[in-house]
């Protein structure tokens, strides 16, 4: 199994969201579409140039919304003087409200990407054991399958 997905790759799924202003806060934010796996009030992992957060998934009259990516899954549940690493990410892209950004939906409803329209991005598999720890539990078995003798056999 690959250490890293490609953002075009068949299990993930790509959807387009779009870069608004909910509320009175003029810090932009992300309305996210319909067709996601999302449950509003849900904290899920957001994917941002290689870098994992923590986001809650809001909701207005309009739908969902993406207002924030943080470090700490507590920061996203109290922001309060918390980097928000989405409006930074957003404001050094120059997203602008209307602009689009693509949302890879990588574990539904745990794990999303965000990239720019027309970019690819990796994301690291979180699926399962790699072959990388295959490798390792080979090395500490000395290379040994699991017909061999028991090590700690004496007779």
């Amino acid at each position: 199994m690959p250490d890293r997905i490609p953002s075009d790759h068949a299990s993930v799924r790509t959807e387009r969201a779009e870069v608004a202003r909910s509320g009175g806060t003029r810090r932009p934010c992300l309305r996210l579409p319909a067709d996601l796996t999302l449950d509003p009030g849900s904290f899920v992992r957001v994917v941002v140039d290689g870098e994992e957060y923590h986001a809650e998934i809001r909701d207005d009259r309009s739908g969902f919304l993406l207002r924030g990516a943080y470090d700490l899954k507590s920061e996203a549940r109290d922001p309060g003087r918390a980097a928000n690493r989405l409006v930074e990410w957003l404001q050094e892209q120059g997203r602008e409200q209307g602009d689009p950004v693509e949302v890879d939906e990588i574990d539904p409803g745990e794990r999303y990407g965000l990239r720019l329209p027309g970019e690819r991005a990796f994301y690291r598999d979180t699926s399962g054991p790699g072959g990388s720890l295959q490798d390792i539990a080979s090395d500490l078995d000395g290379g040994r399958g699991s017909d061999d003798a028991d090590p700690f056999d004496l007779d």
